[in-house]
């Protein structure tokens, strides 16, 4: 974190994109709530809304308190381990605090906003079935003890993965992709399979919802990976442009997998690959040319496509295919920019396509292996702890009923619930069945 004392360092053209940058990705989560809402059964539909929008609230009081003062503040001991605590509750950090170009409470915020949806990430991993309580407890461990470590070591100040061990990651491969989906992994472990995995067809209650959550992000997804070059100049508008080629890219080699492999080319498959070509993007959009671009989102919709079916084979019951799609992208993205990077983009390293070696695909599998290990260990560890103490996993009737009724008292259409003690019973599904929300016909389980 490079702070100075005057006002003069600061471009307005640089605080105006990251302004416009950190609300895009700030929308990403909602964006989320929606894709991840539609994706789960009518039963659970405002639970997954408010996994997400309780995150939002969560990581950045935890933020603010402490997580950007150790995620950026100067390295403490010299390791590349974590910062220290010099800012803790942003303290010293006033209006004319300035990094790069812009203030730096912008560029906490800019950093907030990923700290944010990387949490809310993981829930899909264990929807259906996570106690909201439990959830709550466990945001706020796991933003602290593995998102803000992770977050020193490829952005920070001395961080060991990008300032020694020299792998490239622009926009958070492994802070944001590989970290949520090895820990959406570790939580499903702990938490178990729903009641009915492998056996019913778990099929998304409101594609439309799913779509539009899947255009939001990739809305969204232009701060993102855009807004990491920390101003708006030419990097920016090539990271822009990658963005946009990949996510198409994706959404385009998912698609011919499904034909081919199915039949059908589907909306929920559309959504899926252009979310995973954009995951892919993210760690190397500033790495690669727009070719490698489009190689990168289509190995990664291809690549994605298969790995959500995994589960099915392994018994791990990720639920919305965070490990599938995210961190498989992410490793997918990670790794190729040891193969695709070019020196016009990274301004020195090159991959080995480009006469750049082996070195750098090296440095890139470290990095991945490293952050996939200890976001997977920690995060078990953590689930376990809460599961044990409070207890992580709803109850059978819980889970049966459904979790906006059981947990928040509500419920996202009238037509599927009925008042309870009403001669009609607590669920009335002949309801539900005929509406216009029921499930489509087909869905990534072995009976879609």
């Amino acid at each position: 974190m490079l702070l100075s004392a005057g006002p003069s360092a600061v471009d307005a053209g640089d605080t105006a994109w990251l302004l416009a940058a950190t609300a895009l990705v700030l929308l990403m989560t909602p964006g989320l709530a929606l894709f991840y809402g539609g994706m789960v059964r009518s039963k659970s539909v405002l639970n997954m809304f408010m996994m997400s929008f309780v995150s939002i609230a969560l990581v950045t009081v935890v933020w603010l308190v402490a997580g950007y003062a150790l995620a950026f503040g100067h390295d403490a001991g010299g390791l590349g381990l974590i910062g220290n605590l010099s800012h803790v509750g942003m303290h010293g950090i006033g209006p004319t605090a300035v990094t790069g170009h812009v203030p730096t409470l912008l560029f906490a915020a800019f950093q907030l906003s990923f700290a944010i949806i990387t949490a809310a990430l993981i829930s899909g991993a264990v929807a259906d079935r996570a106690r909201f309580g439990a959830w709550v407890v466990f945001v706020l461990m796991w933003t602290l003890a593995v998102y803000v470590p992770v977050a020193h070591w490829v952005f920070g100040t001395g961080g060991w993965i990008t300032a020694k061990l020299h792998a490239l990651d622009f926009a958070g491969g492994t802070v944001v992709e590989v970290c949520s989906g090895a820990s959406g992994l570790a939580l499903a472990i702990v938490l178990g399979p729903r009641l009915g995995f492998r056996k019913d067809a778990m099929r998304p209650h409101n594609l439309p919802l799913v779509l539009l959550g899947a255009g939001l992000l990739w809305f969204g997804w232009f701060g993102f990976n855009a807004g990491s070059a920390l101003g708006a100049n030419g990097l920016a508008a090539a990271a822009f442009l990658n963005t946009q080629a990949a996510g198409c890219a994706g959404l385009l080699g998912w698609l011919v997998v499904e034909k081919r492999r199915d039949g059908h080319a589907t909306t929920l498959g559309a959504a899926s690959g252009s979310v995973a070509g954009l995951v892919a993007i993210t760690p190397s959009c500033g790495s690669v040319d727009l070719l490698g671009a489009v190689v990168v989102g289509l190995a990664a919709g291809v690549l994605c496509s298969y790995a959500v079916s995994w589960k099915f084979r392994w018994g791990v019951d990720d639920s919305l295919d965070v490990v599938g799609v995210h961190l498989m992208g992410g490793i997918v993205g990670t790794l190729l920019i040891g193969l695709l990077a070019t020196a016009t983009m990274t301004g020195g390293p090159e991959g080995l396509f480009y006469g750049g070696g082996l070195g750098q695909l090296g440095r890139q599998a470290v990095a991945v292996a490293a952050v996939g290990t200890y976001a997977f260990a920690v995060t078990y560890g953590l689930g376990k702890g809460i599961d044990r103490l409070m207890g992580f996993r709803a109850s059978e009737d819980e889970e049966r009923t459904g979790l906006d009724l059981t947990v928040h008292a509500e419920t996202a259409y009238d037509h599927g619930v009925l008042t309870h003690g009403t001669s009609h019973g607590l669920l009335h599904s002949g309801a539900a069945a005929a509406s216009p929300f029921t499930a489509p016909a087909h869905d990534r389980s072995p009976q879609g």
